[in-house]
């Protein structure tokens, strides 16, 4: 599975609403400059997460985007359908009845599987909490 740009950028702006967004709207101008991604890319990410009901906007001057649910309730196997579709992988290989059945039943589905149970056991919260974490501890800090 790879994950597309909008699924990237999306992730990378919901972590930032996460952790910018305590107590109030955040303009997605913010959001774009913060993670160096369009504007008006951003903006078709977030009409697909306003209409699936994981942000909210508020319109005018102070106007900008929140979570509409606790970021604890959010799963990257929801954001990853909303901004994808489909993710499982899907067997089109050709070959006879018997073959696809076994390819199917012992690699398709079984990825598909385990493929689910890790995207629904990460939350959104999960990601803002490592987020920081990564941002507090550099991983290449070396000592002498």
């Amino acid at each position: 599975m790879k994950l597309s740009k909008k699924t990237r950028y999306g992730l990378h702006a919901l972590i930032d609403l996460v952790i910018h967004a305590k107590t109030e709207q955040i303009a997605l101008n913010s959001i774009a400059q913060r993670n160096s991604i369009s504007e008006q890319y951003l903006e078709q990410v977030f009409s697909a997460l306003r209409r699936a009901r994981i942000v909210k906007s508020v319109k005018g001057a102070q106007g900008g985007y929140f979570l509409e649910k606790d970021p604890s309730d959010i799963t990257v196997s929801e954001i990853v359908e909303i901004l994808e579709g489909n993710y499982f992988l899907e067997d089109e290989a050709g070959g006879t009845e018997e073959g696809r059945r076994v390819i199917q039943e012992l690699i398709v589905e079984r990825v598909n599987k385990s493929l689910k149970e890790i995207l629904e056991g990460i939350t959104l919260q999960d990601l803002a909490e490592q987020f920081m974490e990564y941002r507090n501890y550099p991983q290449d800090m070396y000592y002498i």
